[in-house]
């Protein structure tokens, strides 16, 4: 647990992570202020200070659930805890990077961090160094993630990733055979496994480093949730290497954090005919990545500036839609509808920014209404 917090401090720091989707500024402001206690009582009850309509709309839809006791004794079970900024193993240098980024979609610092295993995500991001890529990667990418992962551990690096199959997988794995530090970044509640095929590898970097996430206990992953999650691992790598990955990829978006955050990125090429290294290839290209051959070219990275972002052209309907809209379809299941209540407490907004969400979305055709029932548009 987090040092030099008492049982009540600690259920509010746990009711505030569950209470709004993160990243939240403002929410995480009303605490600087108030100081989590007194924020978490102001949140349950609505009754906050004038100019606090942000926290309210961010908070509003799940403000009367409280599972706080519940989440930190599901996550000392797991071998988990709450880190919260006052305690020693919060990564407060890595993480400063992020407060630049709170005006930004899905930017910001996280309020706190659910952490299980040992391992000090203070010291651990001291040295550490990104590696992501394609979920299907190839047996080139595997092996070139695993020499990468090999090189850097035993080099003393910290080898950060996403958890994921493929690129992410074999860079862990490699770290972890190296007997290296290495951080597994998530996109869902710490008592959750995503992907389930990854429970064992989960459990092996929680023995000797540290999974961590911003999300409580219980919250499922999503695809918005990814791309959140994306920015911490940006955010936590003093540079970031991608091993392989699509023109429009979560390694694709991981990168574009790692250039809006101003920190190095480098990029494996890879064979013209592959569809997985199209986007290295083309940040190559582009000069928004550096060339990394091998384990001292991405040591080599932390010396280096980052380089400017390059945003690409929406390709897909949903691309461009604000960050709200974006909540409320990726709140909806691939089949069946849901209420409009039932919509916000998933998405973790104020029913009245759903129900101007769903306006929209439905003026352009993506998604349909049924007898109070929303779903996806066929």
């Amino acid at each position: 647990m987090s040092t030099s917090l008492t049982d009540a401090e600690l259920r509010a720091w746990a009711y505030l992570t569950a209470v709004a989707e993160p990243p939240c500024a403002p929410l995480i402001a009303l605490v600087d202020r108030y100081g989590a206690q007194e924020a978490a009582q102001m949140v349950k009850s609505q009754r906050l200070p004038a100019g606090q309509g942000a926290v309210r709309t961010a908070t509003v839809a799940r403000c009367a659930t409280d599972t706080s006791a519940q989440d930190l004794e599901i996550a000392a079970r797991r071998g988990a805890r709450l880190l919260t900024p006052q305690d020693p193993d919060w990564p407060a240098w890595a993480l400063s990077c992020l407060t630049r980024a709170s005006t930004a979609a899905r930017g910001g610092a996280p309020l706190a961090l659910w952490v299980r295993g040992g391992g000090s995500p203070a010291a651990m991001t001291g040295s550490a160094i990104g590696l992501v890529g394609s979920r299907a990667a190839t047996r080139y990418g595997e092996l070139v993630a695993g020499n990468l992962g090999d090189g850097l551990a035993a080099a003393g690096w910290t080898v950060i990733s996403g958890a994921a199959y493929g690129v992410d997988g074999a860079a862990h794995r490699a770290a972890l055979a190296a007997g290296g530090p290495t951080l597994a970044v998530l996109a869902c509640g710490i008592d959750r496994d995503y992907p389930a095929g990854h429970a064992r590898l989960l459990a092996e970097i929680a023995g000797t480093g540290a999974v961590v996430t911003e999300y409580a206990p219980g919250t499922t992953a999503g695809k918005h949730r990814f791309l959140t999650r994306n920015r911490l691992v940006a955010g936590l790598s003093a540079a970031t290497v991608v091993v392989e990955a699509g023109a429009r990829s979560g390694a694709a978006n991981t990168a574009a954090w790692t250039r809006k955050l101003g920190r190095p990125l480098g990029a494996v090429p890879g064979p013209v005919t592959s569809s997985t290294s199209v986007g290295c290839n083309q940040m190559i290209a582009d000069g928004q990545a550096t060339l990394v051959t091998d384990t001292a070219s991405a040591i080599a990275l932390v010396e280096i500036n980052g380089h400017d972002n390059k945003v690409a052209a929406p390709a897909r309907p949903t691309d461009d839609l604000p960050p709200e809209q974006f909540r409320v379809i990726e709140a909806l299941p691939a089949r069946g509808g849901l209420t409009l209540t039932e919509i916000a407490f998933l998405a973790g907004l104020a029913e009245d920014v759903v129900r101007g969400a769903l306006a929209h979305l439905e003026f352009r055709g993506l998604v349909d209404s049924a007898a109070g029932s929303w779903s996806l548009a066929r």
